[in-house]
């Protein structure tokens, strides 16, 4: 019998959710998704979360809370990444979240995040294991992950669109804090890069010039460095206002994008690879199959 579950991923640029159905043999039957631009990790580099932010984002949980009723939810998950992991405030954010809007929030490590995103996009692309490399490039961390030997390898590195947005970081910068991650994978070939995260699936949107967002044309496009960099020069030269108006660039993330699109030129050209494979199972899918309680605990007793 299919479980109905529903997971919410509060992020540093938005909180989003899916409600999918679980079928035996871990099959993940997506039937809702939703995305709303929360910037909880406004100020990420002041150390605290900002009460207006707090406050958006509370906002949009109870939203998600009346959804997951309505389509009769059976196990709920909620989790946070970056910038409530960060935050000299957490405690109170999470107290806040319990009390206004009814959930628990686990907050996740950077290994655990790389973990669940890696087991999403196996999910739901055709990735070998041995032979996939995972890119996440969030809204203040970035994740890699890779299998050595059957073993999981996981990277969170301090690099995230909202992050570098708010303090500017140089390419070299970028490519110091990547260049350990690329030297470890030295000499592991053969192995593919598959990207997720909003900052690629925009990337990939745009690529294809999509008016109207589509899931399908984004899932497992191949997004080539020379369009990442010919995208990157547009955004650069283009005023915000103008940004926003370009199709398959969600307005609210105009002033982030670039931002984005230079860590993931940066990872692509410090791990010498000319494309990237996006995908759309991400860590939401991963935390709805693997990151239920009861589905951990088995797996922990199993091992």
């Amino acid at each position: 019998m299919a479980v109905t579950v529903g997971v919410i991923d509060i992020g540093t640029n938005s909180t989003r959710l899916l409600i999918g159905r679980v079928h035996a043999g871990d099959r993940l039957e997506v039937v809702k998704t939703a995305l709303t631009t929360t910037r909880l990790g406004e100020n990420l580099a002041g150390g605290a979360l900002l009460e207006r932010a707090m406050a958006r984002t509370v906002d949009c949980l109870r939203e998600y809370r009346k959804l997951m009723a309505a389509f009769g939810v059976d196990e709920v998950v909620v989790a946070a990444t970056a910038a409530v992991r960060e935050a000299a405030n957490r405690n109170r954010f999470l107290a806040l979240v319990e009390k206004a809007a009814g959930f628990k929030v686990r907050v996740l490590s950077g290994r655990e995040e790389a973990l669940y995103g890696y087991r999403g996009v196996l999910s739901g692309l055709d990735a070998a294991p041995g032979e996939t490399v995972v890119v996440d490039v969030g809204g203040g961390s970035t994740e890699f992950v890779w299998s050595w030997e059957g073993v999981p390898q996981c990277r969170s590195l301090p690099l995230g669109a909202v992050r570098m947005t708010e303090g500017c970081c140089t390419d070299a910068e970028i490519a110091a804090l990547v260049s350990p991650v690329a030297k470890e994978l030295a000499g592991r070939w053969p192995w593919r890069l598959v990207g997720v995260g909003g900052t690629v699936t925009t990337l990939a949107a745009m690529a294809q010039k999509l008016t109207v967002y589509d899931p399908e044309r984004v899932h497992g496009f191949r997004l080539r460095l020379g369009e990442v960099e010919r995208i990157l020069e547009r955004l650069v030269l283009a005023g915000i206002e103008e940004r926003k108006r370009m199709p398959g660039l969600q307005p609210e993330r105009a002033d982030i994008i670039p931002a984005g699109a230079r860590i993931v030129r940066v990872v692509m050209r410090v791990l010498d690879t000319r494309e990237i494979t996006v995908s759309e199972a991400d860590i939401l899918h991963g935390l709805a199959l693997y990151g239920r309680p009861n589905v951990e605990t088995k797996s922990r007793n199993h091992h």
